[in-house]
């Protein structure tokens, strides 16, 4: 088994027939099918269904495709990646921030560009955990900074810092006034908080779980600045990071505690485990770790 063979492999899949996949390839039909057939003999393994009229593949097929199709990312990442540091050097970093990061990521980066002057810096929003898991694994970015608690053997999560989560109330709202909010003050009204697959939703609504109060959702969001425009227009409630309220522009709104000490969300540092990392990367999480010593 070669590179080549997992090449085209990939490429007969995706492409769904021999004929479409060839022309990709700039090969002839033939060649493709005998380079397949090789590549079932060096596995030891029938990839493709061929009682079928249709390109099916087999339960072995499937997998080697999955891991052969990330095989060739990694590869091709390495070859760029080795290329541009015979051309420019390891000046680059790609980063995936949360919102509420505000708070010291310019700090951070500050420090950073004083010992890195040259240093090209991409900042890149990923909320949602499907966001996060994509950009790690497409080489989008080096590392993210994020709140989602990522539950996968090859992405290294290392926590970094808690957050507390405060209510924002409309201006002139029957709330406003209160010194602190408890949960069930806000069983009726109309409220607002992350779609799906977000794990800020998920600790707010753990903590409504612990307080046995069934939340009104009226409104799903994925920006914290969404959130904040509806609740300066009367629209709703929400529960939002501490962090980022205190940077927020907005003012027609009120900020206040939860009664309840307990809720809060954890950030972590995360990235994936055994592939290369550049120093400049190792620089950087160094810097982070020492800021939240």
């Amino acid at each position: 088994m070669d590179t080549r063979q997992l090449r085209y492999y990939v490429a007969l899949i995706e492409a769904g027939t021999y004929t479409k996949a060839a022309e990709q390839l700039h090969i002839s039909q033939p060649s493709l099918s005998a380079t397949i057939k090789k590549l079932e003999e060096s596995v030891g393994l029938t990839l493709i269904n061929r009682g079928s009229r249709s390109l099916q593949l087999t339960h072995e097929g499937k997998i080697l495709y999955e891991e052969a199709r990330r095989f060739l990312q990694h590869f091709q990442h390495v070859t760029d990646e080795m290329e541009r540091l015979k051309q420019q050097g390891p000046l680059e970093i790609s980063i995936g921030l949360i919102e509420s990061t505000i708070f010291f990521v310019p700090e951070i980066l500050k420090q950073f560009k004083q010992e890195y002057e040259e240093a090209k810096v991409s900042l890149m929003e990923t909320l949602s955990l499907s966001d996060v898991e994509k950009a790690l694994y497409n080489f989008d970015i080096h590392l993210a900074i994020t709140n989602q608690n990522i539950f996968q053997n090859d992405i290294e999560t290392l926590p970094i810092y808690e957050e507390k989560l405060v209510t924002l109330i409309p201006s002139g709202h029957r709330l406003a006034n209160k010194r602190t909010i408890q949960l069930h003050d806000l069983e009726n009204e109309s409220f607002i908080v992350c779609k799906e697959g977000f794990q800020t939703r998920q600790d707010i609504l753990n903590a409504f779980n612990r307080a046995g109060v069934q939340p009104n959702i009226q409104f799903e969001i994925e920006r914290f600045e969404t959130s904040c425009s509806l609740v300066e227009k009367g629209l709703g409630i929400t529960v939002v990071p501490e962090n980022y309220v205190t940077y927020s522009k907005h003012t027609n709104l009120v900020v206040k505690s939860l009664a309840e000490d307990n809720i809060s969300r954890t950030v972590y540092l995360a990235y994936v485990n055994n592939r290369y990392m550049p120093p400049i990367v190792k620089r950087f999480i160094e810097m982070i770790e020492t800021y939240f010593k």
